[in-house]
Formats: C-alpha cells, sequence, structure tokens
C-alpha cells in the first residue's frame, strides 16, 4: 500500500475551535485553549502519523480584520499558509446564520488551486436538522471536495475527518520521525501554556494584551526537577494589578494551573516562578513582537 502525506492548514475565524481540534487529533495540548478570540498567535506545525500516512498540520491564528501590527501578522501567517499545502481545511462553528467573516474567508480561498474541506464544529450544540441546513448552504458554494460534521471537544467525526484529509493527500515520505508530534520548542509551548491559563485567569479584564516571555529553564543536577522562570508582559500599569491580584492570588491561580500542564508535557516536576512586568504597546513593536517568537 503506497505512504501517503502531505500538508494540511487549518483556516478559520477566531474561536471556532481550530487548537481544540489539533488537540484532539494529537493527543497532546500543543495549541492553546480559550474562549477568547485570536488566541493562537503563531503557526504551529504539528505532526499526525498513522500506519501508512503522515498528515503535518499548521494551525493559524485565523483570518480577521487586524487592528495593530501583532494583527498584521497573525493574518499574514494565516494568508501565506494557503499557499503552502495540499488541503485547506477551514473550520467553522456551529452559528447557523454565515457571517460577514466566514463570507471574506470563502472569498479568500474559492480561487485557490488546493483541495479543500470544511469541518462544521460544535454540533453537539445542535440538532440534526441544524447541522444539515449549515451544510446545504455551504455545499451552495461548490467550492469543497467534502464538508465533514464534527465535535473537536467530544472527538465525534474526527476519525472520519481524518480518512477524508488522508484520502487528498498525494504519495509521499514520512517527513517526521512517528513519535514526533511537533516542530515547536519546548520554551515556546510552555510559554504558550502559561499565557493560556492567564487568559482564563483573567476572563475579560485584559482580553490581548499579554505575552509570555520564559527567561530560564534549568533541571537541578541528580534531580528530576525543573525550574522555570517566566514573566508575563502586559501593556499598562493598570493592568499589572490586574495580573496580580488581591493578595497575588490570580499570579498564584495562574501559576499552578499552568504547572499543572508543564509538569505533563517534560513529565518532571516542576518549580514555576512568574513575574508581571509593563511593555507599554507591545503589540505595535516589531521589535517586541518578534522577542516573543511572532516572525
Amino acid at each position: 500500500m503506497a505512504y501517503k502525506s502531505g500538508f494540511v492548514t487549518i483556516i478559520g475565524r477566531p474561536n471556532v475551535g481550530k487548537s481544540t481540534f489539533l488537540n484532539r487529533v494529537i493527543g497532546e495540548k500543543i495549541a492553546i485553549i480559550s474562549d477568547k478570540p485570536q488566541t493562537t498567535r503563531n503557526k504551529i506545525q504539528c505532526v499526525y502519523t498513522g500506519d501508512d500516512h503522515q498528515i503535518v498540520f499548521l494551525d493559524t491564528p485565523g483570518i480577521h480584520k487586524p487592528k495593530n501590527k501583532l494583527g498584521q501578522y497573525m493574518v499574514s501567517v494565516s494568508k501565506d499558509s494557503l499557499k503552502e499545502v495540499d488541503v485547506i481545511l477551514l473550520l467553522v462553528d456551529e452559528s447557523l446564520e454565515m457571517g460577514p467573516g466566514d463570507k471574506y474567508i470563502l472569498d479568500e480561498i474559492k480561487d485557490i488551486k488546493t483541495h479543500k474541506i470544511l469541518a462544521i464544529n460544535k454540533i453537539d450544540k445542535l440538532k440534526k436538522d441544524e447541522v444539515d441546513q449549515i451544510v446545504r448552504n455551504y455545499e451552495e458554494f461548490g467550492v469543497f471536495d467534502e464538508i465533514v460534521p464534527i465535535s473537536a471537544q467530544l472527538g465525534s467525526g474526527v476519525g472520519y475527518l481524518i480518512q477524508a484529509i488522508k484520502k487528498l493527500l498525494p504519495e509521499g515520505p514520512q517527513y517526521f520521525p512517528e513519535d514526533m508530534i511537533t516542530d515547536q520548542p519546548e520554551r515556546l509551548i510552555i510559554s504558550e501554556i502559561i499565557r493560556e491559563k492567564a487568559l482564563h485567569y483573567l476572563e475579560e479584564e485584559i482580553p490581548h494584551g499579554i505575552a509570555v516571555g520564559i527567561d530560564m529553564i534549568k533541571q537541578r543536577e541528580n534531580k528530576d526537577i525543573v525550574d522555570i522562570n517566566a514573566t508575563i508582559y502586559c501593556e499598562r500599569e493598570s493592568h499589572k494589578g490586574i495580573v496580580i491580584g488581591k493578595g497575588g492570588r490570580k499570579l498564584k491561580g495562574i501559576g499552578k494551573s499552568a504547572r499543572i500542564d508543564i509538569e505533563n508535557l517534560l513529565g518532571s516536576q516542576i518549580y514555576l516562578n512568574l513575574w508581571v512586568k509593563v511593555e507599554k504597546n507591545w503589540r505595535d513593536k516589531e521589535k517586541i513582537i518578534k522577542y516573543f517568537g511572532y516572525n
């Protein structure tokens, strides 16, 4: 049987579940998950290897109207990825009405000569006739090789979607070792885990004005313990107090929650030290954006 392999970019409006889908497929926490839009800021390359195929996923930040230099970078990453792949996987959510963001993305991809699959996510929130209605809405455009309803949260339909992708891949080599699941360095994954927990604990107070820098990762000699120092950056002095919280409660909560996921990632006990620093308007400073790895 011929071996099939190729590259698949995952696109869609912010917050339709791209990262949840990717984590479900890979079986590890690589992309961070938040109920806030535009959570993913970088193009994350993850690898799914089956018995006779390998799919390399590019999880992109989503296509939206940018408001600052960071936003411009995020959109450019998403658009550039469309030119690099064998299959474009568009994720939409359970919305019965197609919004302007969906139509904008369809306009961007309709003339691209690349295989396209539509995945309708969050079907666990819908009745069957509502799912059928969404399928019919998108079938009218005639741009998709296949339309697959899924629930990334529950895993339903995900296996069928993987098989649909496999059918469209060309014959090719195994690009990566079968035990490799991402090309992202541990340092970046750790910073993203901390940022995810901060987004969760901060709720609506500081939507996107934070970033995380890893200052040190060091394993102790003769001990299965890793020390990690990290800094949470925010844009305003007033935000610093919000991140820390009364009596340091929010910062402690962020650290405790992040530590659990990082220990699962590294397979070691960790000691995580967090600091908070103000870097005013960092999302409009090109050097700072590159420092955080968005380049």
